[in-house]
């Protein structure tokens, strides 16, 4: 009974979902953030690659909803709502939201990193999901892949290793 396991990539403003035994992984995330909502009883999960905060940035008409904090935290959850995932079930993981740049004087425009994690949590907290573990910040690239059946979610910072939250 030995069920072949799929690791699902998700690329640079995308997102997607995943069901056990599968796992989901994102890679590239500099001051991107990849945000894994989950509901541990039915192990399953999606992830999102998100590069901006907000959707009024946008340049055009069509937004990629997995592009921005705003839009792309309403998307992961509209999934789990279709699957009958009550919203009070989900929990969240993070990873990314590095300063990749430094810059004198910090300007607010050049702290991509910072202003996503401050913009997924501002939305997480309108949901009531609760961020259960994250790994943010610094000024390294991160790789993350998660675990529905375990909900460990592994980050592999680079120079710094793997750890697991």
């Amino acid at each position: 009974m030995n069920q072949l396991v799929k690791v699902v990539k998700v690329g640079i403003a995308d997102l997607k979902y995943v069901k056990a035994p599968d796992t989901i992984r994102t890679t590239g995330l500099g001051s991107c953030v990849g945000l894994v909502i989950y509901d541990e009883r039915k192990e399953i999960a999606g992830l999102a690659h998100i590069m901006l905060p907000d959707s009024s940035l946008s340049k055009t008409e069509m937004v990629n909803k997995a592009k921005y904090a705003d839009t792309a935290v309403n998307e992961l959850i509209q999934y789990f709502e279709k699957d009958g995932t009550p919203i009070g079930a989900l929990k969240a993981k993070m990873a990314g939201g590095a300063q990749m740049f430094s810059f004198q004087p910090t300007s607010d425009i050049m702290r991509i990193g910072p202003r996503n994690v401050e913009a997924i949590k501002n939305e997480l907290k309108k949901y009531g999901i609760p961020i259960v573990s994250e790994d943010v910040g610094g000024s390294s690239g991160r790789t993350i892949e998660f675990d529905p059946k375990t909900t460990i979610l592994k980050v592999r910072t680079v120079n710094k290793g793997i750890k697991e939250i």
